[in-house]
């Protein structure tokens, strides 16, 4: 016999390419889901639908408050969650309501965050922060977030006071996938050595990345160079350009690197090549940390 899943409340984490949902009890999540129903397939029209067909196992016949963060509040997804300005703390007490023609679901989505000089913005990264200070309380220093387009992100006093965007998995996907360099590059291998000499060739000399980067394929032309290593170097480049431009950011300051585990330790690795620790917490619990602080703030302010 199925177990009758009946939450609280449902924790969404809705992105450009996928979604994930935890059916929450307090603050325990007590099932999860996920599917490729990313915000950059739908029109929207068919959020709440999608929604549906991963949670609707989860509904009874009250309404479920549902806190959303990502994606879904972008001026293309399901309702725009206008940003907030910094400096000011990530706390989510601000909530965009999603329209929903279906009684059982309340959804309220997470607004990002902007910096309007230099200009900057964020979406979902600002839940993961807000997830991780509830979780380390009265921390301050500095925040990486690595992924598509990775973050740097002063945190003083609870505030997020700074942040800058680099586009380096970006670049790394069409650079590896897209490029010349797709010919010489094989992602599934790695080499640590090749990673560390091409990071502190481009932290000591960025304006060479170009040069750098077309060097991997002349060195697969004549010298046969392992794609494994050419993998390495190219990360091991991109990396070192983002933390050269990042130097304000992390020199001389406390670091945590919020992600995915293993992207996350690379950048710790590259960090502690400069003499520089940092401290390693998992993007999706601190997402699920920052969605029930923000669940918590709701049922407060309502």
């Amino acid at each position: 016999m199925n177990e009758t899943i009946s939450p609280e409340w449902i924790a969404v984490d809705w992105g450009t390419t996928h979604l994930r949902a935890w059916a929450m009890q307090g603050g325990t999540a007590i099932a999860k889901a996920r599917s490729d129903a990313g915000m950059a397939k739908l029109e929207r029209d068919q959020f709440e639908q999608a929604l549906l067909d991963l949670v609707n196992g989860w509904l009874g016949t009250g309404t479920t408050p549902v806190i959303a963060c990502g994606m879904v509040g972008a001026r293309q997804g399901w309702v725009e969650a206008p940003y907030k300005s910094v400096p000011c703390k990530p706390d989510q007490s601000a909530h965009a309501i999603a329209p929903c023609k279906d009684a059982r679901l309340q959804v309220r989505v997470i607004p990002g965050l902007k910096q309007e000089k230099p200009a900057d913005v964020m979406r979902g990264e600002e839940t993961q922060i807000a997830g991780f200070l509830a979780l380390n309380p009265d921390w301050d220093g500095v925040i990486c977030l690595p992924g598509t387009h990775s973050k740097w992100v002063h945190i003083s006093a609870g505030e997020v006071v700074s942040f800058q965007t680099f586009m380096t998995g970006e670049q790394f996907d069409l650079l590896a996938g897209s490029s010349v360099l797709r010919h010489s590059i094989d992602t599934s291998g790695w080499d640590k050595q090749a990673f560390e000499d091409a990071l502190s060739d481009s932290i000591s000399r960025p304006e060479r990345l170009a040069a750098n980067l077309f060097n991997l394929r002349a060195r697969d032309l004549l010298s046969a160079q392992p794609k494994d290593i050419a993998h390495a170097r190219l990360s091991g480049l991109l990396i070192g350009a983002e933390l050269a431009a990042a130097r304000p950011f992390w020199l001389g300051q406390q670091i945590a690197i919020v992600g995915a585990t293993s992207l996350s330790q690379i950048y710790a690795d590259a960090l502690a090549v400069q003499g520089v620790p940092a401290t390693v917490a998992d993007g999706a619990r601190m997402t699920l940390a920052g969605l029930q602080a923000a669940y918590r703030q709701t049922k407060e302010t309502v």
